[in-house]
């Protein structure tokens, strides 16, 4: 039985369950070139489809999450959705009324599911389906944070566990905790929107000039650049509170908007989003460490958009009573629609336990495709390579760096060796070459290395398990910090990928660097320019080279070398 996932919100996408596997899983940014995408995921729908070589009246069920009011009045006036996507994005000039703005759109989006909101919802949903070739399929919807608990909970690997969501807010709630136990997902507990984590977070992020539900990682990146000091001395020490598992904001959105906002302009940003960074930090921690206490459970799954946080996420993963962890790489919105999909599943077929051994969920193109694409490419030179890890290792030592594309596409917003731009761990310079020509961002970002699994307990101090979704951060050991200085963080962090056998041609890459200089690790950021999507087809990946007159790629089997190289 399929069961097809769709989500048409904020970075829409689907996924394609059969069973206890999940066939295919992309967003919708990645065939629009509209980073965190909000249309109908149409394009995404046919993919998977195609992917199993199946036709839309071979799919019985399709399942959708979150029908708040907010949400269903986006999907039966589309233009509202798609002016609000430009005034989040900053795709126009600053409206007169911008804070009216943000203002009404906390106050609509915290009221939650109103009466008939799931049967307007439904309808909409069902005429864009027939659009696309569908006929009658059964349509189910799923809640918000039901969905996110589901993509923790049922790729967890755990039998029995806590299931804790954090966001900024879906269908009138802004978490959750639940158990998993004998095959029975059962939710506990709720947190309301009003007491929301993530929207403190988004709002900081606004009053920072950056855009929220996509810049918070800057906000983060950024507060290690203050000073540090006590928590005693946060003048936003008050705002958050946690009683048992209850979290307790002290103000409404709109008076927490307007204090954060006259606060910011008595201080340096980045002396502000260190405050932001501890509250965050401080209250989700002690909340996680209230509900293990509570339930007595100390293994925990986690997802939602507030669980991106990585530095928030090592202080958890330090807590005492914490013996095991994971969070879903998806963690955000755009992991919902593999998990409406999979709670359906779960409701209809009590599947539960699904393999999820790698991410790589998306895309894939053949030799001749690639083949086809470069053909068309006048100012490129490229070959057949028979080792091509061995040759982009080779590079890499080198001090060159290097685009790879291989395989099928990564799910979620982490490049996992597939859709990556790879360069040495321990050069400023291709680092500095990297974000002021390729990457083209902000400075104070750093980028993420990729390791291999063993060379986990080399590296970094308190490995336990290893983490090979790049969801947490990790301490540096202080005999790393040169070999690793490109990838590490003011801090002396750094969020790793600890790779395993689940990507063969990526462990030969590192397992060649180790053979080459001693250390299997590599800097790995994602392909793609910043503020675009990370590239999908052979034609992205040779468009992304040419824009940024970068020199070598190897795509497929190929080896690939740009001409007009700058």
């Amino acid at each position: 039985m399929y069961v097809l996932g769709l989500w048409d919100g904020h970075d829409s996408g689907a996924a394609l369950v059969r069973d206890n596997k999940v066939v295919f899983a992309a967003n919708e940014e990645r065939f629009t070139k509209r980073k965190l995408e909000i249309q109908f995921p149409a394009n995404a729908v046919k993919a998977a489809l195609d992917y199993e070589g199946i036709k839309p009246s071979d799919i019985e069920v399709v399942a959708f999450p979150t029908t708040e009011l907010t949400k269903t009045l986006s999907r039966i006036f589309p233009w509202q959705k798609e002016s609000y996507y430009k005034f989040r994005r900053r795709k126009m000039l600053k409206p007169r009324f911008h804070e009216l703005m943000h203002y009404t759109k906390y106050s609509m989006t915290s009221i939650g599911i109103l009466p008939l909101c799931n049967s307007i919802s439904k309808s909409v949903i069902m005429r864009e389906l027939r659009h696309i070739g569908f006929e009658n399929p059964k349509l189910y919807h799923v809640e918000h944070h039901a969905a996110h608990a589901a993509t923790a909970a049922f790729t967890s690997g755990f039998k029995k566990s806590l299931v804790i969501t954090l966001d900024g807010l879906g269908d009138g709630l802004s978490g959750t905790v639940s158990t998993l136990s004998n095959g029975n997902l059962e939710r506990v507990h709720a947190i309301s929107a009003r007491n929301s984590l993530g929207v403190f977070f988004e709002q900081v992020t606004n009053i920072l000039g950056m855009r929220e539900l996509e810049d918070e990682g800057k906000i983060m990146a950024m507060a290690d650049y203050s000073f540090p000091f006590k928590f005693e001395d946060n003048k936003m020490k008050d705002l958050f509170s946690v009683n048992g598992t209850e979290i307790i904001s002290k103000y409404n959105f709109i008076k927490q908007y307007d204090m954060l906002n006259r606060l910011s302009w008595s201080m340096p940003r980045e002396q502000f989003a260190y405050m932001a960074q501890q509250i965050f930090e401080n209250t989700a921690s002690k909340f996680v460490e209230n509900v293990i206490n509570e339930y007595g459970i100390n293994k925990v799954s986690f997802a939602g958009g507030a669980m991106s946080n990585i530095k928030a996420n090592m202080k958890i993963r330090m807590l005492p009573d914490l013996k095991e962890w994971y969070i879903f790489p998806h963690m955000g919105d755009g992991g919902i629609a593999l998990g409406a999909a999979m709670y359906v599943n779960y409701d209809l077929n009590g599947i539960t336990d699904y393999k999820f051994e790698n991410s790589y969920l998306g895309n894939e193109y053949s030799q001749s495709q690639i083949n086809t694409a470069l053909k068309k490419e006048p100012n490129i030179d490229f070959e057949l390579d028979k080792a091509p890890w061995s040759h982009a290792a080779e590079l890499i030592n080198e001090d060159e760096y290097v685009f790879w594309f291989q395989g099928r596409m990564e799910y979620g917003p982490r490049a996992l060796g597939n859709r990556s731009i790879l360069a040495k761990p321990g050069s400023e310079d291709v680092k500095d070459k990297l974000n002021l020509y390729v990457k083209q961002r902000e400075w104070y970002q750093p980028f993420a290395p990729s390791m291999l699994k063993e060379e986990a307990h080399r590296l970094l101090e308190d490995v336990k398990g290893y983490d090979k979704f790049m969801t947490m951060a990790y301490k540096v050991k202080p005999n790393s910090k040169n070999i690793m200085r490109s990838v590490v963080h003011v801090d002396l962090t750094a969020r790793p990928q600890m790779l395993g056998n689940e990507n063969e041609p990526y462990r030969n890459l590192l397992l060649k660097l180790k053979k080459l200089s001693g250390y299997g690790i590599v800097l790995n950021t994602s392909f793609n320019i910043h503020g675009m999507p990370i590239v999908m087809t052979p034609e992205d990946a040779i468009y992304t080279m040419k824009k940024t007159g970068t020199r070598y790629m190897f795509i497929g089997n190929y080896f690939v070398e740009n001409k007009n190289s700058d």
